[in-house]
């Protein structure tokens, strides 16, 4: 919950992370960005790593997170960085990461108004995660972006799944 995530999200920290991070925004528009910039070292410690436009309707189809996390935990910074993402994660992901957040940025969630710089912080003990940047003045400016797939399989089950809060589901 919070301004980032007011429908929900899934928070997997175990503790040993601590129970609260803050840091800088270093926004992505898919998997492949976010992972360039980790395996390029553009990451450094106290940075939140947000990619976007992975969730249900944005992937579409809710891509899962684990290259990234595991990439951050080679480069030894999974103690000094946070994940957040519309996308999923797996069983095998660590570090300080939050998924599933909703509404996704495709549709216009807060997830999708961050731009890069802005402060994020995220409290796993009262379960928020938080900006400071003016997300209704940033709201009034979106646009959707495209979508990935326009015909096909793909581009019909955007158009039908819902929200990852309401399960990510087509037969609603």
């Amino acid at each position: 919950y919070g301004n980032l995530a007011p429908t929900g999200s899934v928070a997997k920290i175990s503790g040993k992370e601590g129970l609260s991070f803050t840091g800088r925004a270093r926004v992505f528009e898919s998997e492949e960005e976010g992972m360039t910039a980790i395996l390029s070292g553009a990451i450094e410690a106290g940075d939140v790593i947000v990619i976007r436009r992975e969730g249900p309707k944005g992937g579409p189809g809710m891509r899962e997170m684990l290259g990234p996390t595991s990439a951050v935990m080679g480069r030894g910074l999974g103690d000094k960085v946070a994940l957040i993402t519309d996308g999923r994660f797996s069983g095998g992901s660590r570090g300080f990461v939050v998924g599933h957040i909703t509404p996704e940025a495709f549709e216009g969630g807060p997830i999708g108004l961050l731009e890069e710089g802005d402060t994020i912080m995220i409290n796993a003990e009262k379960n928020e995660i938080f900006t400071d940047a003016d997300l209704d003045a940033r709201r009034s400016k979106w646009v959707q972006p495209k979508a990935r797939y326009t015909r096909g399989v793909l581009a019909k089950y955007a158009k039908l799944v819902t929200s990852a809060s309401e399960g990510a589901v087509t037969d609603k």
